[in-house]
């Protein structure tokens, strides 16, 4: 399974207070509904045993469906409702480490922003990279400058392990990130923030589609 972790057009990630009142599970379920192969849980203020329950619900969900689902950040809340992997950044503990404690068939992928990131990513084992913030984003509260499209046009010639693109991508400028050659790309609030989701997704395939 590990080959084809982004083998798909787009990745999503929940953002509730993004959402505009929808809970995690509708907008999840709305995202199933549109055909959406990966989704990450992502909620960064709210109490673990809300994140517990939640999960254990977008678990069932998602595998009913088919779906692979990444828990961010959170080790022990991946393991505890059997996610299909975990996504750390820069700050969280070392892949090495992670990976004693999660095993071999956990996915593992890693935030990065910038060559010598995305470099030592592959020599420690993630399975993926997440490569931004393309473009500015106010979705996460401690990110890092936009790290452009020169970033994305190094990791498409010089790594070999699968990546999605991400930070402020949105509709008006979904085309350019594909046409430098980003196979997966993620979205936040241009999804969880669309009145109609479904509708917004394929509007965003449509235009891939358009490359």
């Amino acid at each position: 399974m590990k080959q084809n972790i982004l083998d798909t057009d787009i990745y999503c990630i929940t953002a509730e207070e993004y959402s505009k009142g929808r809970s995690n599970i509708q907008v999840v379920k709305e995202m199933i509904d549109a055909g959406i192969k990966i989704i990450q849980y992502r909620e960064k203020e709210k109490k673990k045993l809300y994140k517990y329950n939640e999960c254990v619900e977008l678990r069932k969900m998602t595998l009913d469906a088919g779906v692979i689902f990444i828990i961010d950040d959170d080790v022990d809340l991946a393991l505890a409702v059997k996610a299909d992997g975990v996504h750390i950044g820069q700050e969280d503990m070392p892949i090495s480490k992670v990976r004693e404690l999660v095993g071999n068939d956990m996915i593992i992928g890693l935030s990065t922003h910038s060559p010598e990131q995305a470099v030592s990513a592959v020599k420690n084992g993630a399975d993926y990279i997440g490569v931004g913030p393309i473009f500015p984003t106010k979705t996460k509260k401690d990110v890092c400058n936009a790290v452009g499209l020169e970033y994305l046009d190094f990791v498409v010639k010089n790594i070999d392990i699968p990546f999605v693109a991400i930070g402020g991508i949105k509709e008006h400028n979904i085309y350019e990130v594909k046409k430098h050659g980003a196979k997966c790309i993620a979205l936040v609030t241009e999804i969880v923030g669309a009145d109609d989701i479904k509708g917004k997704i394929n509007n965003l395939r449509a235009i891939l589609g358009g490359v």
